[in-house]
């Protein structure tokens, strides 16, 4: 279990993730032009649906800022897949592994509860990563309303 979480200013880890057509991704493969990483907990969800319809509806601005996208959760690649084909999205996702993964070493694979059971999931958390690889702003515990926008407005001003 990592103490300090990643924050900004400190490089983003550079652990893979797998993306839908199950070839490797990282974060490394994006240098040079800045990234936004938003995990959220599950595909075809409520909220995750909204998060994931509306940073695909600000996929053309972020793309004209120059700015990457990549939405992350545990869902395994197929499962992305089928989302992206259902609700028609633009943004690219990608698997985080099961354990010791991206979001555990962001210290945000973490412990939640609901109707009194703990089980471990994913806190909904956006970073925007410069073109070096550090992280230049976070958004933990994101409300979905209007939170595509926020990143976009942040991205367009790095």
């Amino acid at each position: 279990m990592m103490s300090e979480r990643p924050d900004i200013g400190d490089s983003i880890p550079d652990i893979a993730v797998e993306g839908t057509d199950g070839k490797s991704l990282r974060i490394s493969d994006f240098r040079g032009k800045p990234l936004v990483l938003f995990f959220y907990p599950k595909d075809d969800t409520p909220g995750c649906t909204v998060e994931n319809k509306d940073f695909s509806e600000l996929s053309g601005e972020f793309a004209k800022a120059g700015v990457a996208l990549l939405g992350i959760s545990k869902d395994p690649p197929k499962k992305h897949q089928k989302f992206i084909d259902k609700h028609g999205l633009s943004v690219p996702l990608a698997s985080d592994a099961e354990e010791d993964g991206l979001a555990d070493a962001l210290g945000i694979w973490v412990e939640k509860s609901m109707y009194g059971r703990t089980y471990m999931g994913m806190e909904r958390t956006t970073y925007l990563v410069d073109g070096e690889g550090r992280i230049a702003q976070v958004w933990r515990k994101v409300k979905v309303k209007g939170h595509a926008q926020e990143v976009l407005e942040a991205a367009q001003a790095l």
